[in-house]
């Protein structure tokens, strides 16, 4: 891989704060990131591939401006942290399926992170679109943890030698999430993951194609053609017309330009 471009990466996500490897600092970067970066799967409808290497989820994600889906927001993500000398783990998770459909064991990508300025591990994940948590998690706690400003918390729930994320919207009940497995892995190993996501019938990315990004007072999402959006707690939906709408809304809402390979 060349050399790689941490200050490309910032002006990707529009950062210009402190580096130093504190919690302060991963707090503001996750927060860039998932302001800047979406969550999407446009490449399994456009027929492209996805491949976990390094140089290639920087290119797509930092040189052609998109987004992407778990491995590769949090595979590259991992890779700026350690360049600026955070510890950092790669761990897998796995979503809730109906009970007809299997997830792969590596269904998820997680980071465990270490600042320098702490001894509590936090888990980070800019890769799971409406289920990203906007500030890391402390993982010694099952007490909630709200997420400010978003009406969201999370916590923790032990299952045997796992624990599993629970997220609560409001006043609202607790919803499973993932469960984590704490094994440390590298990302070849999510590679079967990545293959069962792009062409499984058990996966949901081949069933539609799907945008959605953090914004200062909500989330907008771009589902086919129908455009979500949440502001200050209301939320709107409207159908767009036709594909030109839809890739003009790409384009003005995400800022991605799907004429890039």
């Amino acid at each position: 891989m060349p050399m790689f471009d941490r200050a490309a990466y910032r002006e990707r996500i529009a950062y210009d704060g402190a580096t130093a490897p504190t919690v302060a600092t991963l707090r503001a970067l996750r927060r860039a990131h998932l302001l800047a970066v979406p969550f999407e799967n446009l490449d399994i409808h456009l027929g492209r591939p996805i491949l976990l290497a390094e140089d290639r989820l920087f290119a797509k994600i930092v040189g052609r401006r998109r987004g992407g889906f778990c491995y590769e927001l949090n595979g590259l993500f991992a890779v700026l942290l350690a360049e600026l000398s955070f510890a950092v783990i790669l761990l897998a998770a796995q979503f809730p399926r109906e009970a007809s459909r299997v997830a792969p064991e590596m269904d998820h990508l997680v980071l465990l992170v270490r600042p320098s300025d702490t001894d509590e591990p936090l888990l980070v994940d800019v890769g799971a679109g409406r289920d990203s948590f906007a500030t890391p998690l402390a993982t010694t706690t099952t007490a909630e943890q709200p997420q400010a400003g978003t009406g969201t918390s999370f916590r923790f729930e032990r299952e045997g030698d796992r624990h599993r994320v629970l997220r609560r919207q409001g006043q609202g009940g607790w919803e499973p999430s993932y469960p984590i497995d704490w094994r440390p892995r590298v990302l070849v190993d999510f590679d079967d993951g990545r293959r069962s996501h792009q062409t499984s019938p058990d996966s949901t990315f081949p069933r539609g194609r799907v945008c959605t990004l953090m914004t200062p007072a909500g989330r907008v999402t771009l589902s086919e053609r129908r455009l979500i959006e949440t502001s200050g707690g209301v939320r709107t939906e409207r159908e767009l017309p036709d594909e030109m709408a839809y890739v003009e809304a790409l384009r003005t809402r995400f800022g991605i330009d799907l004429g890039e390979g």
